[in-house]
Protein backbone atom coordinates (compact mmCIF):
# COMPACT_ATOMS: atom_id res chain seq x y z
CA UNK A 1 0.00 0.00 0.00
CA UNK A 2 1.39 3.49 -1.19
CA UNK A 3 0.59 5.21 2.21
CA UNK A 4 0.95 8.73 0.20
CA UNK A 5 -2.28 8.27 -1.08
CA UNK A 6 -4.01 7.74 1.96
CA UNK A 7 -5.47 10.28 4.49
CA UNK A 8 -6.61 8.93 8.69
CA UNK A 9 -8.63 11.15 10.16
CA UNK A 10 -8.73 11.60 13.99
CA UNK A 11 -11.90 9.01 14.62
CA UNK A 12 -14.21 9.97 17.58
CA UNK A 13 -14.79 6.35 18.47
CA UNK A 14 -10.72 5.47 19.22
CA UNK A 15 -8.95 6.44 22.38
CA UNK A 16 -6.52 7.64 20.61
CA UNK A 17 -6.21 10.14 17.72
CA UNK A 18 -3.71 8.83 14.45
CA UNK A 19 -3.44 11.62 11.33
CA UNK A 20 -1.17 12.58 9.05
CA UNK A 21 1.20 15.14 10.06
CA UNK A 22 0.28 18.60 8.33
CA UNK A 23 3.79 19.85 7.14
CA UNK A 24 4.11 16.64 4.80
CA UNK A 25 4.53 18.60 1.89
CA UNK A 26 7.48 20.51 3.68
CA UNK A 27 8.09 24.49 3.74
CA UNK A 28 6.58 24.14 6.99
CA UNK A 29 7.27 25.01 10.64
CA UNK A 30 5.38 24.50 14.07
CA UNK A 31 6.79 26.71 16.57
CA UNK A 32 7.01 26.44 20.27
CA UNK A 33 4.09 24.40 21.97
CA UNK A 34 3.18 21.71 24.43
CA UNK A 35 -0.14 20.06 25.72
CA UNK A 36 -1.31 17.24 27.80
CA UNK A 37 -1.81 14.78 25.23
CA UNK A 38 1.54 12.20 24.41
CA UNK A 39 2.60 12.54 20.78
CA UNK A 40 4.38 9.83 18.46
CA UNK A 41 5.85 10.72 15.43
CA UNK A 42 6.80 8.20 13.12
CA UNK A 43 8.64 9.29 9.40
CA UNK A 44 7.63 6.76 7.08
CA UNK A 45 9.43 8.96 4.24
CA UNK A 46 11.48 12.24 4.25
CA UNK A 47 12.76 13.67 7.19
CA UNK A 48 11.99 16.27 9.78
CA UNK A 49 14.17 18.30 12.58
CA UNK A 50 12.85 17.74 15.56
CA UNK A 51 13.16 19.84 19.39
CA UNK A 52 12.25 19.31 22.19
CA UNK A 53 13.35 21.57 25.22
CA UNK A 54 15.46 23.11 23.01
CA UNK A 55 17.24 19.37 22.01
CA UNK A 56 17.76 18.24 18.64
CA UNK A 57 16.84 15.40 17.02
CA UNK A 58 16.73 14.00 13.21
CA UNK A 59 14.16 11.87 12.44
CA UNK A 60 14.51 10.18 8.94
CA UNK A 61 12.40 7.13 7.39
CA UNK A 62 12.04 4.54 9.78
CA UNK A 63 12.51 6.55 12.88
CA UNK A 64 9.98 7.51 15.59
CA UNK A 65 10.18 10.06 18.44
CA UNK A 66 7.98 10.24 21.40
CA UNK A 67 6.66 13.67 23.07
CA UNK A 68 5.80 13.80 26.86
CA UNK A 69 2.91 15.19 27.94
CA UNK A 70 3.55 19.15 28.77
CA UNK A 71 7.03 19.16 27.03
CA UNK A 72 7.95 22.11 25.01
CA UNK A 73 8.82 21.10 21.41
CA UNK A 74 9.14 22.92 17.81
CA UNK A 75 9.40 21.58 14.72
CA UNK A 76 11.05 21.93 11.29
CA UNK A 77 10.47 20.76 7.85
CA UNK A 78 12.23 21.99 4.88
CA UNK A 79 10.98 19.17 2.34
CA UNK A 80 8.48 16.62 1.61
CA UNK A 81 7.89 13.88 4.01
CA UNK A 82 4.96 11.31 5.37
CA UNK A 83 4.55 11.38 9.19
CA UNK A 84 2.01 9.36 11.16
CA UNK A 85 1.03 11.27 14.54
CA UNK A 86 -0.52 9.38 17.30
CA UNK A 87 -1.75 11.23 20.17
CA UNK A 88 -2.13 9.48 23.72
CA UNK A 89 -4.49 11.46 25.98
CA UNK A 90 -3.75 11.37 29.27
CA UNK A 91 -6.79 9.27 31.13
CA UNK A 92 -5.04 6.19 28.14
CA UNK A 93 -2.13 5.86 30.49
CA UNK A 94 -3.18 7.13 34.19
CA UNK A 95 -3.17 3.43 35.53
CA UNK A 96 0.37 2.89 34.27
CA UNK A 97 1.63 5.59 36.61
CA UNK A 98 3.97 4.80 39.51
CA UNK A 99 4.80 7.90 40.60
CA UNK A 100 3.23 11.63 39.71
CA UNK A 101 4.07 11.47 36.33
CA UNK A 102 4.53 9.07 33.40
CA UNK A 103 7.57 9.99 31.22
CA UNK A 104 8.90 8.19 28.17
CA UNK A 105 12.47 8.16 26.68
CA UNK A 106 12.09 10.66 23.62
CA UNK A 107 14.15 8.46 21.03
CA UNK A 108 15.36 4.32 21.54
CA UNK A 109 18.13 3.42 22.88
CA UNK A 110 20.11 0.25 22.04
CA UNK A 111 16.57 -1.62 21.01
CA UNK A 112 17.05 -1.79 17.00
CA UNK A 113 14.49 -4.71 16.44
CA UNK A 114 12.29 -3.70 18.83
CA UNK A 115 12.19 -0.22 17.33
CA UNK A 116 11.07 -1.54 13.94
CA UNK A 117 8.69 -3.24 15.58
CA UNK A 118 7.22 -0.19 17.12
CA UNK A 119 6.93 1.23 13.46
CA UNK A 120 5.50 -1.77 11.55
CA UNK A 121 2.41 -1.47 14.60
CA UNK A 122 2.01 2.45 13.70
CA UNK A 123 2.11 1.14 10.15
CA UNK A 124 -0.27 -1.23 10.67
CA UNK A 125 -2.77 0.73 12.70
CA UNK A 126 -2.34 3.42 9.90
CA UNK A 127 -3.36 0.61 6.95
CA UNK A 128 -5.69 -1.04 8.55
CA UNK A 129 -7.92 2.52 9.72
CA UNK A 130 -7.23 3.93 5.96
CA UNK A 131 -8.45 0.60 3.96
CA UNK A 132 -11.13 0.06 6.23
CA UNK A 133 -11.40 -3.91 5.90
CA UNK A 134 -14.40 -5.53 7.40
CA UNK A 135 -13.24 -5.59 11.31
CA UNK A 136 -10.54 -2.69 11.00
CA UNK A 137 -11.56 -1.31 14.50
CA UNK A 138 -10.69 -4.91 15.89
CA UNK A 139 -7.06 -4.87 14.07
CA UNK A 140 -6.68 -1.13 14.96
CA UNK A 141 -7.60 -1.64 19.23
CA UNK A 142 -5.46 -5.10 18.78
CA UNK A 143 -2.25 -2.79 17.26
CA UNK A 144 -3.19 -0.27 19.84
CA UNK A 145 -2.97 -1.91 22.82
CA UNK A 146 0.33 -3.76 21.74
CA UNK A 147 2.00 -0.34 21.12
CA UNK A 148 0.96 1.20 24.70
CA UNK A 149 2.29 -2.47 26.23
CA UNK A 150 5.84 -1.40 24.22
CA UNK A 151 5.51 1.96 25.68
CA UNK A 152 4.70 1.46 29.07
CA UNK A 153 7.42 -2.02 29.67
CA UNK A 154 10.16 -0.56 27.03
CA UNK A 155 9.94 3.24 26.64
CA UNK A 156 9.31 4.16 29.91
CA UNK A 157 12.07 6.45 31.87
CA UNK A 158 12.53 5.48 35.35
CA UNK A 159 15.10 8.31 35.99
CA UNK A 160 12.77 10.91 36.31
CA UNK A 161 13.78 13.75 39.24
CA UNK A 162 12.31 15.92 41.00
CA UNK A 163 13.83 19.28 39.18
CA UNK A 164 11.77 17.59 36.22
CA UNK A 165 8.49 16.45 38.69
CA UNK A 166 8.56 20.32 39.28
CA UNK A 167 8.80 21.59 35.65
CA UNK A 168 5.51 19.39 35.15
CA UNK A 169 3.93 21.14 37.17
CA UNK A 170 4.59 24.22 36.48
CA UNK A 171 3.30 23.28 32.51
CA UNK A 172 0.00 22.23 33.65
CA UNK A 173 -0.33 25.76 35.10
CA UNK A 174 1.01 26.67 31.64
CA UNK A 175 -1.25 23.89 29.80
CA UNK A 176 -4.63 25.41 31.71
CA UNK A 177 -3.49 29.02 30.49
CA UNK A 178 -2.86 28.13 26.72
CA UNK A 179 -5.90 26.26 26.90
CA UNK A 180 -7.78 29.52 27.22
CA UNK A 181 -5.53 31.45 25.06
CA UNK A 182 -6.38 28.76 22.40
CA UNK A 183 -10.15 29.16 22.76
CA UNK A 184 -10.01 32.90 23.00
CA UNK A 185 -6.99 33.96 19.91
CA UNK A 186 -9.77 36.77 18.35
CA UNK A 187 -9.93 38.67 21.64
CA UNK A 188 -7.83 41.02 23.88
CA UNK A 189 -5.23 38.87 25.23
CA UNK A 190 -2.64 41.41 27.22
CA UNK A 191 -0.52 39.69 29.77
CA UNK A 192 -2.64 41.91 32.54
CA UNK A 193 -5.52 40.48 31.76
CA UNK A 194 -5.25 36.66 31.11
CA UNK A 195 -3.05 36.89 34.57
CA UNK A 196 -5.67 38.91 36.27
CA UNK A 197 -8.11 35.43 35.09
CA UNK A 198 -5.70 32.87 36.56
CA UNK A 199 -4.83 34.67 39.66
CA UNK A 200 -1.19 35.04 38.97
CA UNK A 201 0.52 38.68 38.67
CA UNK A 202 2.09 39.85 35.39
CA UNK A 203 5.34 39.25 36.23
CA UNK A 204 4.72 35.54 37.46
CA UNK A 205 2.87 34.53 34.54
CA UNK A 206 5.81 36.65 32.72
CA UNK A 207 8.33 34.29 34.27
CA UNK A 208 6.79 31.23 34.18
CA UNK A 209 6.54 31.62 29.91
CA UNK A 210 10.19 32.16 29.99
CA UNK A 211 11.33 29.76 32.14
CA UNK A 212 9.52 26.55 31.32
CA UNK A 213 8.11 26.91 27.91
CA UNK A 214 10.78 29.00 26.77
CA UNK A 215 9.51 31.33 24.80
CA UNK A 216 8.29 34.90 26.11
CA UNK A 217 3.83 35.78 26.31
CA UNK A 218 3.78 38.08 23.60
CA UNK A 219 5.53 35.87 20.95
CA UNK A 220 3.53 32.40 22.20
CA UNK A 221 -0.20 34.82 21.56
CA UNK A 222 1.37 35.95 17.89
CA UNK A 223 1.94 31.86 17.06
CA UNK A 224 -1.09 30.85 17.94
CA UNK A 225 -2.99 33.50 15.84
CA UNK A 226 -0.61 32.73 12.90
CA UNK A 227 -1.59 28.78 13.06
CA UNK A 228 -5.07 29.89 13.05
CA UNK A 229 -4.95 32.35 9.95
CA UNK A 230 -2.67 29.61 8.21
CA UNK A 231 -5.77 27.09 8.05
CA UNK A 232 -7.86 29.59 6.72
CA UNK A 233 -4.82 30.84 4.25
CA UNK A 234 -4.48 27.63 2.67
CA UNK A 235 -8.18 26.23 3.24
CA UNK A 236 -9.97 29.57 1.89
CA UNK A 237 -10.48 32.19 -0.41
CA UNK A 238 -10.89 34.81 2.18
CA UNK A 239 -8.67 38.34 1.68
CA UNK A 240 -5.95 38.42 3.95
CA UNK A 241 -7.25 41.57 5.55
CA UNK A 242 -10.37 38.92 6.55
CA UNK A 243 -7.64 36.56 7.84
CA UNK A 244 -5.96 38.90 10.14
CA UNK A 245 -9.39 39.72 11.54
CA UNK A 246 -10.52 36.37 12.19
CA UNK A 247 -7.43 35.80 13.86
CA UNK A 248 -7.10 38.20 16.65
CA UNK A 249 -4.50 40.33 14.57
CA UNK A 250 -5.61 44.18 14.36
CA UNK A 251 -4.62 44.46 10.75
CA UNK A 252 -3.65 42.72 7.52
CA UNK A 253 0.14 44.36 8.06
CA UNK A 254 0.74 42.95 11.46
CA UNK A 255 -0.45 39.34 9.95
CA UNK A 256 1.56 39.51 7.25
CA UNK A 257 4.75 40.89 9.46
CA UNK A 258 3.41 37.92 12.02
CA UNK A 259 3.36 35.34 8.99
CA UNK A 260 6.85 36.27 6.98
CA UNK A 261 8.58 36.04 10.79
CA UNK A 262 7.73 32.34 11.00
CA UNK A 263 7.51 31.03 7.46
CA UNK A 264 10.00 33.09 6.03
CA UNK A 265 7.52 34.48 3.13
CA UNK A 266 4.50 36.81 2.60
CA UNK A 267 0.80 35.14 2.91
CA UNK A 268 0.16 36.24 -0.60
CA UNK A 269 3.54 34.86 -1.79
CA UNK A 270 2.36 31.56 -0.07
CA UNK A 271 -0.99 31.13 -1.06
CA UNK A 272 0.15 31.48 -4.40
CA UNK A 273 2.65 28.55 -4.14
CA UNK A 274 0.23 26.41 -2.68
CA UNK A 275 -2.55 26.96 -5.04
CA UNK A 276 -3.88 23.54 -5.64
CA UNK A 277 -2.54 21.95 -2.95
CA UNK A 278 -4.85 20.77 0.00
CA UNK A 279 -3.38 20.85 3.36
CA UNK A 280 -5.19 18.48 5.75
CA UNK A 281 -6.97 19.46 8.84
Amino acid sequence: MDLKRELVVPNADLPFKMFVFEGKNGNYRVTKHWHDTVEIFVVFEGEIDFYINSSYYGLSKGKFIIVNSNEVHSIEVPEENFTVVIQLPPEELEKFREDEYILFRHVPEGYKEQDAEFVRLVKWMYTSYAEKRYGFELEVLSSYYKMLYYLVTRYRRTDVDEEQMKKSRQMEKLHSITSYIQEHYKEDLTLEKVAGIFGFSPTYLSRIFKRYANVNYKTYILNVRVEYAFKELVNTDKSINKIAENSGFPDGRSFTKAFAARFGITPDKYRKEMRGRKIPY
